[in-house]
């Protein structure tokens, strides 16, 4: 029997596939390491209904929710993926919607117990995004306080943490926070391209937004990312093929241009 959180976590339109699907044929494109994206039991978790199921009770939704969850992330490990980005956007939106921050830590919870499912060698290639929305160029949270979420984001069991940044009013407040919430076996991915504004940005600009948030996290685990997917969903054309890719050129020569100059600060002190 097909339980209805399997059929959640299937690829549209014939409910029939994992995330990890995909990869073969990007990968005979690829010239680089790939990292696949897939979506996050705490937001599937949302669609099972205020009203019980008759004979599905949400503990049972939820139960096979994790094992479908497991089971997406391993058909991308199978598949050729370097690396695995679970899209934890509902995160911030948690708090909106209970500023209490239970509903936030249920998720935590949910996302966890996928994670316990995988060995620490396995978890090394799970990450979590973060952001405040960027469908159509619009957010549904940007109202929020990062500083709200990241202590207890920072508490999933996840060495990765790929952090929108660029859009953010007072970046140099949230990254001194991750700084003081940061673990030893946790790298962050500060997002230094912000994909809801339509203006490229220079390597230069990059360049700065690299070494303020390497003032607060150690190089060895600092990286870089976009704050958001260009496109992330299908009916989404706000961002066009060539300005995306000239935002990752940006991104790309920028890091290069930061890696250069901490590198030189480095040896010469």
């Amino acid at each position: 029997m097909t339980s209805i959180a399997s059929i959640l976590f299937r690829t549209p339109p014939k409910y029939a596939t994992y995330a990890g699907s995909y990869l073969p044929r990007a990968n005979k494109f690829a010239t680089r390491p790939v990292k696949q994206a897939v979506i996050s039991a705490s937001a599937m978790s949302l669609l099972y209904p205020e009203t019980e199921i008759s004979g599905y009770s949400r503990e049972q939704f939820l139960l096979d929710l994790v094992q479908e969850a497991v089971a997406d992330i391993r058909s991308c490990f199978d598949n050729g993926a370097h690396q695995v980005q679970i899209d934890f956007t509902e995160a911030r939106l948690a708090i909106k919607l209970d500023p209490s921050k239970q509903l936030l830590q249920q998720f935590i919870d949910i996302n966890n117990q996928v994670l316990s499912h995988f060995t620490e060698a396995e978890r090394k290639r799970i990450g979590f995004h973060t952001c405040p929305g960027g469908d159509h160029d619009s957010t549904h949270s940007a109202d929020v306080e990062y500083g709200e979420l990241i202590p207890l984001f920072l508490t999933l069991n996840s060495d990765n943490f790929y952090m929108e940044m660029a859009g953010e009013e007072n970046p140099e407040s949230a990254l001194k926070i991750i700084g003081d919430n940061l673990r030893p076996n946790q790298r962050i991915y500060v997002g230094v391209i912000d994909v809801t504004d339509a203006q490229v940005e220079s390597e230069e600009i990059v360049c700065e937004r690299v070494l303020q948030a390497a003032k607060y996290i150690p190089l060895e685990q600092l990286g870089t990312t976009d704050d958001c997917g260009f496109s992330p969903f299908s009916d989404d054309v706000a961002t066009s093929r060539d300005t995306a890719f000239a935002k990752i050129l940006a991104r790309v020569k920028g890091t290069k241009l930061a890696f250069d100059k901490l590198n030189q600060t480095h040896i010469t002190r």
